[in-house]
């Protein structure tokens, strides 16, 4: 029998999504599964993915399935490994045989794994906003900072698997937020969804500003976004200070790949003019005099569920 088609899978910090894609990069179904899951339980997490890749699968069967493709945190290309990811709690300091652990789950059908960030790269670049680019740099916004590096047509994975953790250089230097990976002032304490919920928290502990974030028990960024729309004025401000940390790490991502565009994925990606804005601002201020007016800052074209999931599935053909 023919194996038409692949499984493209998306771990994130919080959920994990699954589809079943086609050679032509249709999603044919997909869902969605819990990632979060206790310090010991990677193996409760692993079983959960291999029952649902099975139930997906129905009516056709495994054997239409040419191989599995995984986007994951800290996921290792070259061993097919996640290792000690910071946003995983059942991640943390361990090293999980996530590829052989699911292969030997489901009859031995290849897996490959690599970072999450890459997977949604290589879906940009073969679907979305990242067509006929060579050289690019993915951004995803989420629970934290992802990054994928393409370089004349490739992603960078470096000599061990890991190259790219853009996320985790140093955004500030002196009395920085302490990050999940272990250091201080990471760009994605700053820059992710949790960042910006993290700055409404402090801001709004340091002033009496009037604010609709006050009416909020626990804020997020999606509540930032929701007061920013209608013109509160610290939301709006958390947006520009998060815009300019973002831009400001963008002019130093570019001085060492010289990117034709930076594609920016995720929720936090959504909030349109108001990150967008101050982002291309604080990058074109600190940008190299040779790269001004030449770097592009893009939102993503694909649907958020699909850009990671199609990446993935690429990798299984």
């Amino acid at each position: 029998m023919e194996k038409q088609y692949v499984v493209g899978v998306d771990v994130g910090g919080q959920t994990t999504k699954i589809g079943i894609v086609d050679r032509r990069g249709n999603i044919i179904t997909q869902t969605v599964i819990n990632s979060k899951y206790g310090p010991e339980e990677a193996p409760l997490f692993m079983q959960s993915l291999c029952d649902t890749i099975r139930d997906l699968a129905n009516p056709t069967g495994l054997d239409t399935i040419n191989g599995i493709g995984i986007g994951a945190p800290n996921g290792n290309y070259y061993k097919g490994t996640i290792e000690d990811a910071a946003n995983l709690e059942w991640g943390k300091g361990k090293i999980i045989p996530l590829a052989d652990t699911v292969s030997d789950c489901l009859g031995g059908i290849p897996v490959t794994v690599t970072n999450d960030a890459n997977a949604a790269a290589v879906g940009e670049m073969t679907y979305g906003a990242a067509r006929g680019m060579r050289n690019f740099i993915m951004i995803t916004l989420g629970t934290g900072v992802g990054s994928g590096i393409v370089i004349n047509g490739e992603i960078v994975y470096g000599h061990d698997g890991f190259a790219g953790e853009l996320g985790h250089t140093c955004s500030v230097r002196d009395n920085g937020r302490p990050c999940g990976c272990g250091k201080k002032g990471c760009l994605e304490t700053y820059a992710s969804a949790i960042g910006v919920a993290r700055t409404a928290r402090e801001w709004l502990e340091l002033s009496d500003e009037a604010s609709l974030l006050r009416q909020k028990s626990e804020i997020t960024s999606k509540d930032v976004y929701e007061a920013a729309l209608l013109g509160d004025k610290l939301a709006i401000r958390i947006f520009e200070y998060t815009g300019r940390k973002l831009g400001e790490a963008f002019a130093d991502f570019v001085a060492f790949s010289a990117p034709e565009a930076i594609v920016l994925f995720g929720g936090l990606a959504r909030a349109g003019d108001f990150i967008l804005k101050p982002v291309k601002e604080a990058m074109e201020a600190n940008l190299l005099s040779i790269w001004k007016g030449k770097v592009r800052i893009i939102p993503s074209a694909l649907k958020e569920s699909d850009a990671a999931i199609l990446g993935a599935s690429a990798l299984a053909w």
